[in-house]
């Protein structure tokens, strides 16, 4: 028996190595390392790959969703509505831009903003939705996109963990004012380091985070605005490119994996299994199933050389930075559910039958045991 490791960087690596290091070498061969040629051409390729007119490079997703935030106008005093069960960063983009973060509550099946609890959150601050196409789920979009048009708000779409998923035949990020992703690379599309993009169909926004992320200035020593350093590397870029080519194959292998999972977990009592909303096409960048006693299960799996992940155990308005807000245990009863039953089991491309059968065996075995104790 082999260890199954929750993510394999280096196998996608290898499967692309000479792709990547021909594409570093062109970039230093023109020592075009700070934004550049090569950041541009993934901004061509990355626009056309989300269907989207524009595509901004950055450093991050973080500073994808708080350039944007920026340039759409939010600041001090303004609210913006998003769920606590995301990367802190989600948050982070909307603090750091001087406004405040207002979180409601999930759907159950999906993970995502639950659109019948949209409206309570609203007030006369609010400005902005962001929904979280959360472990590659999308969010459903046109509710909540209808109610952003009744109160004149913008929608920004962190999409940071669904490149390439679909809401009704639409890409993520595609939908929205804007779609922000980050390449940490880990992600279904990741980086060799930080880079992000922000994705939109409106030249204005465009042409602002461009020079945001550039000091502000629209050309050298031209500052128009008061901005900051957030390009991305032309080396980083180069890479994207090169992964971007074959995200399709990767993603179809991330639902494949997926779809055997289910296949030999799906009538498991005790388990309630990642599903795909009619609306999606799912992603799968975590593949996160609901347990009972999840740490002694996570322990278990880890003794037989299984290594799993938890996506996130503290919700963001119970952490210690957003405690200021006010809000407290049982503010969002299903999201603090999630928060203490998710497990994320291994899942990327290049994860074999033979493992998911193993992960498989020993998930029900652990299980079984943990019932028999019970």
């Amino acid at each position: 028996m082999t260890n199954v490791p929750f993510l394999d960087l280096k196998a996608q690596h290898q499967s692309v190595q000479n792709e990547i290091a021909a594409a570093i070498a062109a970039v230093m061969d023109r020592s075009a390392f700070a934004g550049g040629p090569f950041a541009e051409q993934f901004e061509t390729e990355f626009a056309e790959f989300c269907h989207c007119r524009y595509a901004v490079g950055v450093g991050s997703g973080t500073e994808a969703l708080g350039l944007t935030l920026l340039t759409l106008g939010i600041g001090r005093g303004d609210e913006v509505i998003t769920v606590p069960n995301t990367f802190i960063a989600t948050a982070e983009a909307i603090s750091f831009c001087g406004a405040t973060p207002v979180f409601t509550d999930i759907d159950e099946a999906t993970h995502t903003l639950n659109p019948r609890l949209l409206k309570a959150a609203i007030t006369p601050r609010t400005r902005a939705i962001i929904p979280v196409h959360i472990f590659g789920q999308p969010a459903d979009m046109d509710p909540i996109l209808e109610i952003a048009r009744a109160y004149r708000l913008f929608v920004v779409e962190d999409a940071c963990q669904a490149h390439g998923a679909e809401y009704k035949g639409r890409r993520t990020g595609s939908l929205g004012d804007a779609g922000c992703f980050s390449f940490y690379p880990g992600k279904n599309l990741g980086a060799c380091g930080e880079a992000g993009a922000v994705v939109t169909d409106q030249a204005d926004i465009a042409a602002k985070i461009r020079m945001l992320r550039d000091h502000g200035q629209s050309e050298k020593y031209r500052h128009h605005l008061v901005g900051w350093n957030a390009r991305m590397d032309g080396i980083q870029g180069a890479v994207l490119s090169v992964k971007l080519k074959h995200l399709e194959k990767w993603n179809a292998a991330r639902r494949a994996n997926a779809g055997f999972y289910r296949e030999l977990l799906g009538n498991r009592a005790g388990l309630l299994l990642p599903g795909e909303a009619e609306y999606a096409r799912h992603v799968y960048h975590i593949y996160a199933v609901r347990v009972q006693n999840r740490d002694a299960l996570i322990s278990a799996l880890a003794e037989d050389g299984i290594f799993c992940g938890i996506h996130y155990p503290v919700p963001i308005h119970l952490t210690e930075a957003y405690q200021g807000l006010g809000y407290g245990r049982g503010s969002f009863p299903v999201a603090e559910k999630c928060a203490e039953e998710l497990v994320s089991l291994p899942m990327f491309p290049e994860l074999r039958k033979e493992q998911i059968e193993q992960v498989a065996d020993e998930l029900m075995r652990a299980a079984d045991c943990r019932q028999e104790a019970l």
